[in-house]
């Protein structure tokens, strides 16, 4: 935390002597919500539902964020233009804040009542997995949390739900922690990455972190849900998503094509269309729409015509501002 290098971003924030980093967080870990979340692939969230904590902040900041209450990206100090906020060293550390972020919601809590939240998630939610999302900048914290809580009696999965940008250096801190990773894999195209996330090497760290994840978890493995054994959640493996963005299907199908020509069916591979236009949206010409029933078929079809087996579609209307939990801090 006293000169912050977890994400790619490497912005060195002293982060114990009040700053704050690109991801808009202090030293304290800040949760907005913990609680059952029912809207996870059915392989995580059954129907008991998965035991999601949602933390506050976040090191990528995509200008589209349906988060963007809790992320930071629009709520509190950090800037949306057209930067590309990937350059190391003390620059970007004299840039961190010294007053914490504006209107950033959530609740500080420490490792021991991070342990207790996993705990309770556990044993009187009867959650079926502990569901961290997006803790890329809390890792230490959490790991030690989980480390308690195991000692406490966790015996549930732990998923770790992330953008993708993550450094394989900081994803070692979890080996042997986290049993199921749910990362994003967003774009291809380094262009793309920098226009909509400020992240030109987002492509190459994405890459780098998903093999990461696949060395520590292995092949999927699966179980029945308890007291709904018609139900098989995965217990260990590695989920990748892409969010189809409109007007990118052809990104999403070098996506697509990318990880099974890579990893076969050795993860299983989410297409999403629940894009969701945020207000700081409603005037791209692109982003300021939803995604067309045309356009997700496009690449659901490429996905089978290239063989894909282990994959998730989507089906209903989830682009849907009502299925954007509320940040109150519930379970916290």
């Amino acid at each position: 935390m006293k000169n912050c290098r977890l994400c790619p971003r490497e912005c060195g924030a002293d982060r114990t002597a009040g700053r704050y980093g690109i991801c808009c967080a202090g030293a304290e870990i800040l949760v907005a919500r913990a609680a059952l979340h029912a809207w996870e692939e059915p392989v995580i969230s059954g129907k008991n539902g998965s035991g999601a904590v949602f933390f506050s902040g976040c090191s990528l900041g995509c200008v589209y964020c349906q988060n963007y209450i809790i992320s930071g990206t629009i709520a509190g100090r950090r800037q949306t233009g057209t930067a590309d906020h990937t350059q190391t060293g003390r620059m970007m550390s004299d840039t961190a804040d010294t007053n914490p972020p504006e209107s950033l919601p959530g609740k500080s809590v420490s490792v021991e009542h991070l342990a207790d939240i996993f705990l309770r998630l556990q044993d009187l939610e009867k959650a079926n997995n502990i569901n961290l999302v997006t803790a890329t900048h809390f890792i230490p914290q959490a790991a030690e949390a989980l480390k308690i809580a195991k000692k406490k009696g966790l015996e549930i999965p732990v998923v770790y739900n992330t953008s993708g940008y993550e450094k394989v250096s900081s994803l070692k801190i979890l080996d042997g922690l986290v049993d199921v990773y749910l990362p994003d894999l967003k774009y291809l195209t380094p262009e793309l990455a920098r226009k909509y996330s400020h992240a030109g090497d987002y492509p190459d760290r994405a890459k780098e972190a998903i093999e990461e994840m696949v060395r520590q978890t292995g092949e999927p493995q699966f179980c029945p849900e308890r007291g709904n054994e018609e139900n098989q959640l995965i217990t260990r493996g590695v989920i990748v998503r892409n969010l189809l963005l409109p007007g990118h299907v052809e990104e999403s199908k070098k996506i697509v094509k990318y990880l099974h020509e890579t990893y076969k069916e050795s993860i299983y591979i989410s297409l999403m269309n629940q894009y969701t236009p945020m207000p700081a949206m409603k005037h791209d010409p692109l982003l300021g729409r939803r995604v067309t029933k045309r356009e997700y078929e496009r690449l659901v079809q490429y996905a089978l015509e290239i063989g894909v087996v282990n994959g998730f579609i989507q089906e209903g209307k989830t682009a849907q501002e009502s299925f954007i939990p509320s940040w109150n801090g519930e379970g916290t």
